[in-house]
């Protein structure tokens, strides 16, 4: 597994009402290798505002539609749920993601 990878999940586990969902693993790389149990993600939505939180994402990242990663919802997840790899983001999108992820939390 690696930062900026793509998994479809089944159930979450968080408040969202659909059933399966795209995350993309926005944790460090040392976590991600470490024997922790859960890494952070953020999820993918097809509809999305452009905001400055929100990362364009599309085909050339495994996806089937035009869709956004929204750096405002954060959330973890088991290492276990993700199995069923979607796809990865370009070097490009991974800056956009660290900018975006920026602007989320606060951080200049």
């Amino acid at each position: 597994m690696k930062r900026g990878e793509l998994y479809l999940v089944t159930s979450a586990g968080t408040t969202d009402t659909k059933k399966q969902r795209v995350y993309v693993i926005i944790s460090r790389q040392e976590l991600i290798d470490s024997t922790y149990s859960t890494l952070i993600c953020a999820p993918v939505y097809t509809n999305f505002e452009g905001l400055s939180t929100q990362v364009p994402v599309g085909i050339e990242a495994g996806l089937k539609n035009d869709s956004a990663i929204r750096c405002d919802e954060l959330v973890s997840i088991l290492k276990s749920r993700l199995t069923h790899y979607i796809g990865m983001l370009s070097e490009t999108k991974l800056a956009e993601l660290r900018g975006a992820l920026a602007i989320a939390v606060g951080i200049d």
